[in-house]
This record gives structure tokens, C-alpha cells and sequence, in this order.
């Protein structure tokens, strides 16, 4: 398996599927694959997708990810994020990785070279998935009861909030309601196609600060 492993090249925007992959070989691969990739896996089961992001993807990425970061300096609201770091839990046989994810308002503690593992530690409050190529495992993130995700595909954002096990859309985060996000933050990243991202995150932050006066 490792030297199978060790021959495939997945190219931008492309995916490899590993069926029959047990639990004990996806932690096998894991550790071959390491933490500073540009690939993300989704573990389904048995079968495991190895994909490897669009240069787009990871700016639109990015910059989504900057302006939450922003959203929740603004709003004075303790965060973490862990990035796109590996979500797992072997009694369900499910593991993800999101393009970002963030703690958000919880005493979440993360030790440094901790792997985590859901069956015992918490979930992210929030993860994004920008879907370049429409891979988004929604109901990974389901099983795994990750309370809200975003999924940002062609150009617009989709707000799916964890309810009765199911996600269900909405036009507002359960992290930060009364906020018109769907329409914010996709708008914001398209002015950064032509404009100082630096600019746009300012004019960002201002658009927050305005919206926060009128609550």
C-alpha cells in the first residue's frame, strides 16, 4: 500500500479513490501523506479521496478565510483556527479534512502535535469547503456532527446548519446571525480580484462595524 502510495501523483483540481482501505491503512497513509501537503483526503467507509486543490480554490480559500478571521476580530469573539486539519472517528469510519475550520466561543484546548479524534474531542463550530470541482462530503460532516459549514461553489456561499442530524440551508450563520453573510462575503472576495487585498479587508472590517451599530 505505502509504496503504491508513494507512486501517485495527483495533479491540481484531480482525485484519486482508494476503496477497501481499512481504518488501520487510512491511519497508515495518513502519517505517509503528513501535515504540510497540499492534498486533502475524505474517508467514507472504506473508500478514500485523495484530491489535490485548484491554485483558485486555495486563494478563494484564503481570503474567505481572512475575512472571518476579521468578522470575529471585529465582533471581539475568541476563535482558534486549525486550518484544514484531519477530523476522524474510527467508530463511525468517517474522517474529513475542511479547507479551514474554526473554534469558535468554546474552551477547547489543542495541544501541540495532537491528533484529534471526535469520538472524544470536540468539533469545529464552523468549517468552509470552497468547491471548485463539487467534491463536498456534506454527509461526512453530518455523521460527524459538525454544527456548521459553508460551502462557497460558483461564486456563492451556502450556509448549512447541523439540525436533527440532518444540514439544512440557511440565510444566516448560527455563528454570527443577523449578519448577511451570504451576500457579504462573496461579494468582498470578488473585489479582491481587482483590488489590494489589504483594501478589501478594511472596507471589510467597516462594513462589520457598521452592521454591528445597527443591531
Amino acid at each position: 500500500m505505502l509504496l503504491e502510495l508513494k507512486r501517485i501523483h495527483v495533479p491540481p483540481g484531480q482525485r484519486v479513490l482508494l476503496c477497501d482501505v481499512t481504518w488501520q491503512e487510512l491511519e497508515i497513509i495518513l502519517d505517509e501523506l503528513g501535515e504540510h501537503r497540499a492534498t486533502r483526503i475524505a474517508y467514507d467507509k472504506g473508500t478514500l479521496e485523495i484530491m489535490a486543490p485548484l491554485p483558485e480554490h486555495e486563494y478563494d480559500k484564503e481570503i474567505i478565510g481572512d475575512l472571518i478571521k476579521a468578522l470575529l476580530e471585529e465582533l471581539d469573539i475568541e476563535f482558534m483556527s486549525l486550518g484544514s486539519t484531519t477530523f476522524k472517528n474510527e467508530v463511525i469510519a468517517q474522517a474529513i479534512e475542511p479547507d479551514l475550520c474554526f473554534y469558535i466561543k468554546n474552551d477547547f484546548q489543542f495541544e501541540r502535535n495532537q491528533r484529534l479524534d471526535l469520538t472524544v474531542d470536540q468539533t469545529p463550530n464552523l468549517a468552509l469547503e470552497v468547491d471548485i470541482s463539487g467534491r463536498t462530503h456534506l454527509h461526512i460532516y453530518e455523521a460527524l456532527k459538525v454544527p456548521e459549514i459553508w460551502r462557497f461553489y460558483q461564486g456563492q456561499l451556502q450556509i448549512n446548519i447541523l439540525l436533527d442530524g440532518v444540514y439544512v440551508e440557511s440565510q444566516q450563520s448560527l455563528n454570527f446571525p443577523r449578519f448577511p453573510l451570504i451576500e457579504a462575503i462573496p461579494e468582498y472576495l470578488r473585489q479582491s480580484f481587482t483590488a489590494d487585498t489589504n483594501k478589501i479587508i478594511k472596507a471589510f472590517r467597516l462594513w462589520v462595524q457598521q452592521q454591528i451599530q445597527q443591531l
